[in-house]
């Protein structure tokens, strides 16, 4: 018969009171006698009582910082024990919290202890029903003592109270460690008032921030209990607005959208602080576009028609951003993240060109208008009465879309998805019905759905967009060496030396041989180039790149054509 495996039981004792403990059999002695009994009845399952005794005589039941535990639990972590018997719960702890701490402590060594008086025993299956039971009421706790602090923290504010945390810029924390409060540093706020004045003066938080810079102005400097130290830095543009709208300044505290009377002075007049809200209130409100020059050189009433509108596959927002080269300003739509802070690009975030997205999403909703006013779709319920009106005022709409009315894009576009492969884009029903003067209850939903794929072209450094189905676009460099291609190519056949053509058009001998071949392209692939109906891929460095075969099918088959 296979012996049981051997156990080995440490017995712990706990007194809260010193009052007894002098005697020749104390509480102590009785918890170690009752354990001591119960683990001779489990002797038959392996049970053992080690030498050690672990008593606690007059420490409280309420603290784990005591000397007779600290020993047992050291012994448990060094495998000594493998299990602990006491003679009731609450002389191993009166707090749930730090029994669910010390059961963590058992479980991760593979201890288990057992109340004798209980029949408590984390080995059994009930035991550790039981277990749980308490550690839901531990939980409980935790959560209640949670509540009772988030609800202090709110009282102690209403009555205007400092409840911690960074002290801001301006003030310092007040010299009495008993009193929760602030004091005005005055080196500091004086700095705080000329940012106020500033934005007064300007109500631009970029010249504020440029002029704060000049003046020397710093974040306040901090240094923390380990030594460290922060701060003393430039100011940044969000760190200016954040000081804007902090009401410690005006003298109240806020607590999550409330603000309540502090017990602290105030560094800006109610004056002052009503002036500059009310200007950053208005400066938030205004459209971000403004009239600029794009970097293809058109003037653009709306900047970015399309902010606020699209969404990409994570459901990031495309921001409008913009960058400055030789004089000009290419603006993008890029996904948030890579404009939020982050200091590593995301690989899967879009960047794409303003103007050509804003083409193509205005190309697409024309097409899509145009097809269903053809098929009589745009309505639920057409009327052969007011079909032709319809008709005729979609195409109208359609011109304007074509020709870059820039707030009519803005007014139509009510929300869009890009993912990869794909964009999808849903009309604002009010805008549209009004301009096919119809009720937008009529409306029909495939009217106010667009889907259709999506696809990025890479064109020199231009990013092509073609979304839906693509419009003939001659591209205007490949036309050109396709003509200046048949014109060497018909010199050369006069006899005409290569040099003296490489000469007189100023390259070299190799970019005349590479470019000719485009004289022998077959006659529907230089007919599709001259149309516009190239695929939206294939470019002159392409062609170059690849080579003309000879072969018309062959040419077909690497063209797309």
């Amino acid at each position: 018969m296979t012996a049981k495996a051997r156990i080995r039981c440490a017995i712990y004792t706990r007194k809260s009171s010193e009052e007894g403990l002098e005697q020749g059999f104390n509480s102590l002695d009785a918890q170690a006698e009752a354990c001591a009994a119960y683990i001779a009845s489990q002797r038959h399952e392996g049970w053992r009582p080690v030498d050690a005794r672990y008593d606690d005589g007059g420490v409280s039941g309420g603290t784990l910082e005591r000397p007779a535990l600290a020993r047992l639990l050291a012994d448990i972590e060094a495998g000594q024990v493998d299990m602990v018997v006491v003679y009731k719960i609450d002389r191993l702890t009166r707090s749930l919290a730090d029994f669910a701490r010390l059961v963590e402590r058992f479980d991760a060594t593979g201890c288990s202890f057992v109340s004798v008086t209980q029949a408590f025993n984390t080995a059994t299956s009930m035991g550790r029903l039981t277990l749980n039971v308490l550690l839901s009421f531990a939980q409980f706790e935790r959560e209640v003592t949670a509540e009772r602090i988030r609800d202090k923290i709110a009282a102690s504010k209403r009555k205007g109270m400092w409840m911690g945390g960074l002290v801001p810029l301006g003030y310092d924390r007040h010299p009495d460690p008993k009193r929760r409060g602030l004091v005005v540093n005055a080196d500091e706020a004086e700095a705080v008032a000329t940012i106020f004045q500033l934005y007064d003066a300007h109500g631009c938080l970029r010249v504020v921030t440029e002029e704060a810079a000049r003046l020397g102005i710093r974040s306040k400097r901090r240094v923390f209990a380990s030594g460290a130290t922060r701060g003393g830095a430039v100011l940044s543009r969000g760190q200016v607005h954040f000081l804007l709208t902090n009401p410690v300044y005006q003298g109240a505290i806020r607590h999550k959208d409330t603000t309540w009377p502090g017990q602290h002075a105030a560094i800006i007049d109610d004056a002052l602080w009503a002036r500059v809200q009310e200007k950053l209130a208005a400066a938030s409100a205004r459209p971000r576009g403004r009239r600029l020059k794009d970097g293809a050189g058109e003037a653009s009433a709306m900047a970015a028609p399309l902010a606020g509108k699209l969404r990409d596959e994570t459901g990031d927002r495309l921001t409008p951003t913009h960058a400055q080269r030789h004089g000009l300003r290419f603006r993008y739509y890029v996904s948030h993240r890579l404009v939020a802070g982050k200091t590593t690009p995301d690989p899967s975030a879009w960047r794409l060109p303003g103007p050509a997205l804003e083409r193509a999403v205005a190309r697409l909703i024309a097409g899509h208008l145009e097809n269903g006013a053809r098929r009589h779709a745009l309505l639920d319920a057409p009327l052969a009465a007011n079909a032709s009106m319809i008709e005729a005022r979609a195409r109208d709409l359609c011109a304007r879309l074509r020709t870059g009315a820039d707030a009519l894009l803005r007014d139509l576009v009510r929300s869009g998805e890009i993912v990869p492969g794909q964009v999808s884009i849903r009309l604002e029903p009010e805008r549209l019905a009004a301009l096919l003067a119809v009720e937008a209850t009529a409306l029909s939903a495939p009217a106010l759905a667009i889907t259709t794929p999506l696809a990025l072209r890479r064109r020199g450094v231009e990013t092509r967009i073609v979304a839906g189905e693509p419009e003939a676009s001659p591209d205007p460099v490949l036309v050109r060496r396709l003509a200046q291609a048949h014109r060497w190519v018909a010199a050369l056949r006069r006899g005409a030396p290569l040099s003296a053509l490489s000469r007189k058009a100023g390259c070299t001998d190799a970019f005349i041989r590479t470019r000719a071949q485009l004289a022998f392209l077959s006659p529907p692939i230089q007919e599709a180039i001259l149309e516009g109906r190239q695929p939206a891929g294939l470019t002159l460095e392409r062609i170059v790149r690849a080579g003309v075969p000879l072969d018309w099918a062959e040419q077909d088959e690497r063209f797309g054509i």
